[in-house]
């Protein structure tokens, strides 16, 4: 019973080439290059709306006593630890599995665990829900960086991995922007119903519009398609995948790298996950408006995210860790002055959550991923996405987790509502920001020998 799974998911054998004409090959070979990178680019975005979109019906499931604080605390960081797990495992599966397959089946079994979610009201099933959902979410981007790895060369890497990351600031938008709408106007339950229906829809689509590796389709390896055989040599290169994936878990920078983005993902999920209810309690927004203000922040997460890999690659000669610090200074300064701003001055919110969205959209590309894959033999992308996406969901539950707590404590009932003070919050988020930087700066010997 487990053997044919294992076949369905499994890379296909290579073979031979499909033709000698360069004119098929190139036809062929450019028609599935973007079919592969626009898909995994809206995939993944799908993947996030069906994720994120939990933050967004906070208020309303808070208003309704569907849940507390300490609950979706909970819940997040269940989901948060499972996917973290799922990360490494699913990055390791993912060297040697059939991306179509693979990546199409994480998001349509999360997709239909949004829609059952909506239909629930009790504490634990929600949990057990959203934990199953984490799991078949981690399905989502090491193989979209497989995918990267596998049909564009060295020298297109660090500008693809850039505008492939836009991803996450898209699946974002759609939910702090649409999925707002749809909770206002119809409740929090449509905020599973409406990404869950969405999320099914794009899993059948992906089936289809994936790829495996190009050697299965007859066509030849990226490297002699594109005559690219530049690049760092690491540890691992040109070895079996296991052999390769090992290397990975001996690079001390890869370790380092998992623990600065760890940091990172918590300033983001603490901004992702808690702060449409902050502009509420603090700043004194409705949902729509919230929404709106939080909307800005994955938008120019975008441009950050796009040019983030070209500009490490065309100003740095593809070192990192310069760039890093830059964009994360620009983070730091962006999250404080955000706490800063006064209430009512809703322009300067849009500022400094657009300037935080766009340093944040960069560090995800650069501590995310890139970095590590930069330091990793190729066959091995999914290993190195999985280990270092492993620290930075474990970071980002503890995040949740921490986040909820402390809201509790510094909550009070004043004319009969709960109000909630976000001071301990905000300091426990910068605090990760600082962190971050400082983790990021250790890297600078590793790029120094490239």
């Amino acid at each position: 019973m487990l053997a044919p799974l294992i076949d369905f998911f499994r890379t296909q054998p290579d073979k031979p080439l499909f033709s000698a004409d360069q004119g098929a090959i190139r036809g062929r070979y450019e028609r599935l290059r973007w079919s592969v990178f626009l898909s995994t680019i809206v995939g993944y975005g799908m993947f996030y709306t069906c994720r994120i979109n939990f933050s967004v019906a906070k208020k309303p499931m808070l208003d309704e006593g569907v849940l507390d604080t300490t609950q979706m605390g909970i819940i997040g960081s269940i989901m948060l630890v499972v996917y973290a797990v799922g990360k490494a495992s699913n990055g390791f599966l993912a060297d040697r599995a059939n991306i179509a397959r693979f990546m199409s089946t994480g998001l349509l079994i999360s997709a239909l665990a949004n829609l059952a979610f909506g239909f629930m009201t009790w504490f634990w099933v929600f949990a057990i829900l959203w934990g199953v959902s984490g799991w078949f979410q981690s399905m989502g981007s090491a193989p979209s960086v497989v995918a990267i790895s596998h049909w564009f060369s060295n020298r297109e890497r660090g500008t693809r991995y850039g505008v492939w990351s836009t991803c996450h600031s898209l699946g974002e938008a759609t939910t702090f922007l649409v999925t707002a709408g749809l909770v206002s106007a119809l409740g929090w339950r449509w905020g599973f119903w409406g990404p869950g229906v969405l999320g099914v829809v794009a899993a059948l689509i992906l089936y289809r519009t994936l790829a495996d590796r190009p050697q299965t389709y007859g066509l030849p390896s990226i490297a002699e398609y594109k005559q690219d055989f530049t690049g760092v040599k690491v540890a691992g290169e040109g070895r079996p995948t296991g052999r390769a994936q090992l290397a990975v878990l001996k690079n001390p920078y890869i370790w380092i790298l998992g623990l600065a983005s760890a940091s990172i993902y918590m300033a983001r999920y603490g901004m992702n996950n808690w702060g449409v209810l902050y502009l509420q309690e603090v700043k004194g927004y409705d949902l729509v408006t919230a929404g709106a203000v939080m909307g800005t922040y994955p938008l120019l997460g975008l441009a950050g995210a796009a040019v983030s890999g070209w500009f490490s690659d065309r100003f740095f000669g593809a070192r990192r860790t310069l760039p890093t610090l830059l964009f994360g200074l620009l983070e730091l300064g962006s999250l404080v002055a955000l706490f800063l701003i006064p209430p009512e001055m809703r322009w300067a919110d849009t500022l400094a959550l657009g300037c935080f969205g766009f340093a944040l959209g960069g560090l995800l590309v650069y501590l995310g991923g890139l970095m590590a894959v930069d330091l990793s033999a190729r066959d091995a992308a999914g290993a190195a996405m999985g280990v270092v996406g492993m620290f930075s969901y474990l970071g980002a539950a503890l995040q949740d987790t921490v986040s909820g707590m402390l809201l509790d404590a510094d909550s009070n009932v004043i004319d009969g509502a709960t109000v909630y003070d976000f001071t301990n919050v905000q300091i426990f988020w910068v605090g990760a920001s600082v962190l971050s930087l400082l983790l990021a700066a250790c890297t600078w010997p590793a790029y120094r020998k490239l």
